[in-house]
């Protein structure tokens, strides 16, 4: 399969939607990822933990160590009331911009020949 490079800032809400629904630790973001996507998304280390330490940063997202179900000690994160504004605001985002490219792809010479450009 192709590896696919998510554009800039997909990242961010990607995870902002996983911890919506539970709260898990890095490793276990990156297996929702890959599952949810039928493996077209693989999000590495390099690139997971740097995005959770920006989100907490900002406020988005609150850690907690916990024990993993393999008995080790992970920090697991969680959305915050913040997490929670900012995900719907990108998701709206990312709704109304993927309509519009949508659009774009499936527009045919009829369509064209419709709109006239000023």
């Amino acid at each position: 399969m192709p590896k696919f490079d998510l554009p800039q800032g997909t990242l961010d809400l990607l995870i902002l939607r996983v911890l919506a629904l539970e709260s898990l630790h890095g490793y276990g973001i990156a297996q929702r990822l890959q599952q949810v996507s039928r493996d077209v998304i693989q999000v590495p280390e390099g690139s997971l933990y740097p995005a959770l330490h920006r989100l907490e940063g900002r406020g988005f997202l609150v850690a907690d160590w916990k024990q993993s179900k393999t008995g080790h000690k992970a920090k697991f994160y969680r959305l915050t009331r913040q997490g929670d504004v900012q995900l719907e605001t990108e998701a709206a985002y990312w709704e109304k911009l993927t309509e519009a490219i949508g659009l774009i792809l499936k527009m045919s010479k009829s369509d064209v020949d419709k709109t006239e450009i000023k």
